[in-house]
């Protein structure tokens, strides 16, 4: 009786670590890069749908001290909506051609992840 117990529990392991695996392949994120030009010194962030539209929760770099900043997210596939944080001003990306407006009367800039 222990035997079969026990293959009955190790079949049940096996079927929840496949069920796991087929949960994280459909939930898979991927990284995306967002980037924006400030004056040099500038504190920038991305808020966005993604993180709750946080001003602070993501910070982003200029590695190079030139005012290029950056800053890569996991997103997971379909449509998210964000802003950059300059300085305490929201700002919609200006590179960016997919906007939706708000419901501040302003423009969220789109990012579509496949």
């Amino acid at each position: 009786m222990k035997t079969k117990a026990k293959e009955t529990a190790k079949k049940d392991a096996v079927k929840k670590a496949v069920a796991k695996k087929t949960v994280a392949s459909v939930e898979k994120k991927k990284r995306v890069a967002f980037a924006v030009r400030a004056k040099e010194g500038s504190r920038v962030f991305l808020a966005g749908s993604f993180n709750g539209w946080n001003p602070t929760v993501k910070e982003m770099v200029d590695k190079a001290g030139d005012g290029a900043f950056v800053a890569n997210v996991n997103l997971s596939a379909g449509m998210h909506e964000y802003k950059f944080v300059i300085d305490g001003i929201w700002c919609a990306d200006p590179e960016c051609s997919d906007w939706v407006q708000n419901d501040h009367g302003t423009l969220n800039s789109v990012k579509y992840v496949e």
